[in-house]
């Protein structure tokens, strides 16, 4: 019998904000996902990203649809950034292949389907897709396998032939208090198509076990710090950042942290933009959530080695500091402007350091409360231009800050009048 905070977790990863958002209209639409497995003993991680573009669009668009929605990109992604900073891409422009459930953090895609067999619709038992899946890939929030061939299409960066994965994974964190109700990362208007792109941490941290093969070398691996998360919408921000990490020295998979924040447009006729962001950060069964509307945050982010972020919310302080000597590996993100393209640049070798403070009365820090360091962080950059340090603070309207505080129960709400539910609800 699954323990009771196993089952608690499960049943946050089907809520709202984890399942597939396209909806099968025309619009400019990408949805991404990021599952990361750390291997402490060998300090080593792994990053598998998945990405769909203008799914509507079964294969690329004729000069006919083109004429009617204008240029489009289509096609699924499957990168991984691995051991050794080496990074495999395959790719495809046509997403029949691909699916994704409505219901549940469930998705997958058959590049090359075995010739005697049709590729899968949903998830599969693994020896079922190893048997009918040549390259390809399926995971959800406890099995996670695949076979992928590097295209050949990556100059910039040092590459690996092949990669092949099948390990499970317990979820330990979602994201809020353990035992409670979870939260929707960037609030309830996630629901919606707008202020876009939309993020969601889907499991801030888990165990996992299982093996890699990464050009032939095998990683075995036994709960290992694992972490998912995703992105969907119009586009990615304009230019971003983002820190994440679950593995600290003497804390191994008990504390986890995500950072990001990003300068995205907001909805209207004219180009205006908001700085967004958050830090959030799991430890001893307690969430601690820092976010443009319970708090203040602010940052400076160098265009690569330097990242600080600090915040405060009504209760707690919290500063992170990270830097990395590490050249970084320019990975692939769905651009309007390119399709899947070179846009960010990642490490997964970062020194950081987090503390938290309780807050004093007068809005001083009080008791520190957590100090911990790491030295493999995964650590990003992205978007642009980035002529120079970004130093940047957050700047929520005050009525939206004052609507993202109210406790609305999308989906109760939408329960009541299904036709018009959003997508993923």
């Amino acid at each position: 019998m699954f323990p009771r905070r196993l089952i608690e977790t499960l049943e946050l990863l089907t809520a709202v904000v984890y399942r597939y958002h396209f909806d099968g209209t025309t619009r400019q639409f990408f949805e991404g996902w990021y599952f990361k497995v750390s291997i402490p003993e060998r300090k080593q991680s792994f990053c598998f990203m998945y990405s769909v573009e203008n799914p509507v669009f079964r294969r690329k668009l004729t000069q006919l649809e083109t004429l009617q929605h204008g240029p489009r990109f289509t096609g699924v992604g499957a990168q991984i950034l691995g051991a050794y900073d080496k990074y495999i891409c395959q790719y495809s422009d046509e997403s029949q292949n691909f699916w994704g459930s409505r219901h549940e953090l469930i998705l997958g895609n058959t590049f090359l389907a075995n010739k005697n067999s049709r590729p899968p619709s949903k998830e599969v038992p693994p020896e079922e897709f190893n048997r009918k899946v040549l390259e390809g890939f399926q995971v959800s929030p406890l099995w996670h396998q695949g076979f992928i061939r590097d295209d050949g299409r990556t100059s910039y960066a040092r590459t690996v032939k092949t990669a092949r994965w099948e390990y499970s994974t317990r979820p330990t964190y979602g994201w809020g208090d353990v035992g409670s109700k979870q939260k929707s990362t960037a609030g309830w208007l996630a629901a919606f198509p707008i202020f876009e792109p939309h993020w969601q941490i889907c499991m801030a941290g888990g165990l996992s076990t299982g093996w890699i093969e990464w050009d032939g070398e095998r990683f075995e691996f036994q709960d290992a710090p694992s972490y998912s998360e995703k992105n969907w919408g119009g586009a990615f921000p304009r230019k971003w950042f983002w820190a994440q990490c679950n593995v600290f020295e003497g804390a191994s998979g008990e504390v986890a942290l995500t950072a990001g924040g990003g300068l995205r447009q907001l909805p209207g006729l004219t180009e205006t933009f908001e700085n967004a962001a958050l830090i959030g950060v799991h430890y001893d069964g307690i969430f601690y959530e820092f976010v443009p509307w319970n708090g203040v945050l602010s940052w400076e982010i160098a265009p690569w080695g330097y990242w600080c972020i600090a915040a405060e919310n009504e209760t707690h302080m919290v500063e992170l500091e990270a830097t990395t000597n590490d050249p970084g590996t320019t990975l692939r993100a769905p651009t309007i402007e390119a399709g899947l393209a070179p846009a960010c640049k990642d490490t997964c070798f970062g020194n950081l350091r987090l503390q938290i403070w309780e807050k004093k009365y007068g809005g001083t820090k009080g008791k520190l409360i957590l100090d911990v360091k790491s030295d493999m962080a995964a650590l990003e950059v992205g978007g642009g231009p980035w002529f120079n340090t970004w130093k940047g603070k957050t700047t929520t309207p005050e009525v939206l800050k004052t609507a993202l505080q109210v406790p609305v129960d999308v989906e109760g709400i939408f329960g009541l009048a299904p036709f018009f539910k959003p997508p993923g609800l």
